[in-house]
């Protein structure tokens, strides 16, 4: 055996065994301001359990498996069949089952059932990604399904379920199912109405045959799917169970699996329907109108998303800069190392703060919060989602050609980071979303202004960016092509306004002087040095 030739030092240890809920200061401050006080002993025992899980190193492992090992799609089996499965990983099981055991399915009926869910979403989804698509859309089915109070009444119970069950069986005979969505086609992508899939009346009422595809079809393995299909009187939603009552497989037929930059651990599939059988949701010719509100909440999963891939990369290049040194003290301390740490955690900050206020209003549900939501959620979207790149990016580099290495786990955050921005409609289609609730709903911009009002009179800066918006949405010349400026300037103006009002004063001051002042170059790390970074950097920094 060759002798050593080198000592290893000043390597940063490994993350693990931390309570990624606890440590995380933003996010337990948002929990505890959302959270009615007689509940939030109970919510916090929940979420530290879930972050203590999602700080081990089994879990981690967990992770790291699902995406080395990406589903594989079987049409047929050894005899034949036509059986249309996609075989998974057991570490996505034990992740999935984690999650739905956690309650991440289970919002809509329970005290505070948003705000924890969100904060359990947005721990555990720092663990891995993928999984998370199946349980945003089993969460997010249920308010479409309460179009049609029958089927709310049968399938409900078992999406709010908190065991799992991995094996296609008939729905009624298993203790919790999982739901997917199925809205594009080839020929239309965003543009749903597009959609030519048909679907034919049978005698019993509400059931009917479809017959088409679904370009986009994730997690196929789930018990149901809401897809959008054209009726006699037009675009219409529908029921699709992968298993029929009497135990026969649906006609369900899985194309292909795509090959994606990242998620690789969630299978996305190409699915075609010839006399699938399907029952209607709501009315023929509302499909849009029906299965808007799924929409609405996966797209808050999409911010809440989002928000834990920052906090994930922030978390991580902070605690590299905390156990490395260079040029004579740890990075942290370096003045300039310390001023690109600070630009990312404000950003990662102020996602979480708006992905939680958000989730608040979803409880709150008074008509007030329903338009709030009717405007914020797509701004958000838009806007959250679009800043993960850039900020997994640049974390990504303050670990050096570590950060660029697969066993980092950095990689993965970076292929993933785009994703959001993309589904559940890409940034024109959010943008335009906004434009349309300013232009229709009233009632949805008055509830924005109520809300920014708040944090009036807490800095100038903000003041006057509320005033230069104001000049933006009075002015509809050309608004279309000005749709992302306009957008942008809500979502800012809106977290500006929640820092202010809750956030330390040093956080608000540098996300005011920077993201509204103007103060601040186009890289991350530009920053005022006159501005106190260390007291920001401190709030992003775990100690394991």
């Amino acid at each position: 055996m060759a002798a050593s030739t080198h000592t290893v030092t000043n390597q940063p240890p490994p993350l693990v065994g931390h309570d990624v809920f606890t440590s995380d200061r933003v996010l337990a401050e948002a929990v505890d301001r959302h959270t009615a006080p007689e509940l939030i002993d109970g919510v916090r025992e929940e979420l530290t359990l879930l972050g203590r899980s999602a700080g081990s190193a089994q879990a981690q492992e967990w992770g790291f498996q699902a995406n080395e090992n990406p589903p594989r799609l079987r049409t047929h089996d050894r005899y034949g069949h036509r059986i249309d499965e996609v075989e998974f990983h057991p570490a996505w099981h034990r992740l999935l089952g984690k999650a739905v055991s956690a309650g991440l399915t289970d919002a809509w009926g329970r005290p505070a059932g948003h705000v924890r869910r969100a904060a359990g979403f947005l721990v555990w989804s720092q663990v891995e990604a993928g999984h998370g698509c199946p349980v945003s859309m089993t969460h997010a089915a249920v308010p479409a399904l309460r179009a049609d109070p029958a089927l709310a009444a049968e399938w409900e119970p078992r999406l709010t379920s908190h065991l799992y069950e991995q094996e296609l069986r008939p729905a009624p005979l298993k203790p919790g199912a999982l739901f997917g969505m199925g809205m594009t086609e080839k020929q239309g992508g965003s543009d749903v109405r597009a959609n030519t899939t048909s679907a034919v009346p049978l005698g019993a009422d509400g059931e009917y045959l479809l017959t088409g595809h679904k370009w986009f079809c994730s997690a196929p393995m789930s018990d149901g799917f809401l897809v959008l299909a054209q009726a006699p009187d037009g675009l219409t939603c529908f029921l699709v169970p992968r298993v029929l009552a009497d135990g026969t497989r649906n006609v369900f037929a899985i194309q292909r699996l795509k090959d994606k930059l990242g998620n690789r651990s969630n299978a996305s599939s190409e699915v075609e329907f010839d006399g699938t059988w399907a029952r209607r949701v709501g009315e023929e010719c509302r499909g849009v109108r029906t299965i808007i509100e799924m929409v609405a909440a996966t797209r808050l999963d999409c911010t809440i998303g989002s928000a834990a891939l920052m906090r994930q990369a922030v978390t991580q290049a902070v605690h590299h800069a905390a156990h490395r040194s260079a040029f004579g003290g740890e990075l942290i301390d370096k003045p300039l190392m310390r001023n690109v740490l600070a630009d990312m955690a404000l950003e990662s900050e102020a996602a979480s703060t708006l992905a939680m206020r958000l989730a608040a209003a979803y409880d709150n549900d008074t008509d007030e919060e329903r338009a709030f939501l009717r405007l914020a959620v797509p701004a958000a979207k838009y806007w959250v989602t679009k800043r993960a790149t850039p900020v997994v990016a640049e974390a990504l580099e303050c670990l050096g050609g570590n950060g660029y290495v697969e066993e980092s786990g950095m990689p993965r955050l970076l292929r993933e980071s785009p994703l959001n921005s993309i589904w559940e409609g890409s940034g024109n289609v959010q943008a335009l979303d906004v434009l349309r609730a300013l232009q229709r709903e009233p009632s949805a911009l008055n509830a924005f202004l109520q809300e920014v009002g708040k944090a009036r009179g807490g800095d100038h800066r903000l003041d006057r960016a509320m005033k230069d918006l104001l000049g933006e949405l009075a002015d509809l010349e050309g608004i279309e092509a000005r749709a992302r400026r306009v957008v942008e300037r809500i979502a800012l103006v809106l977290q500006g306004s929640l820092l202010v009002r809750w956030a330390p004063p040093e956080v608000a001051d540098a996300f005011c002087a920077s993201r509204l002042g103007g103060d601040r170059g186009s890289a991350f790390g530009t920053l005022p040095h006159t501005l106190d970074l260390a007291t920001v950097v401190d709030r992003a920094r775990v100690e394991a």
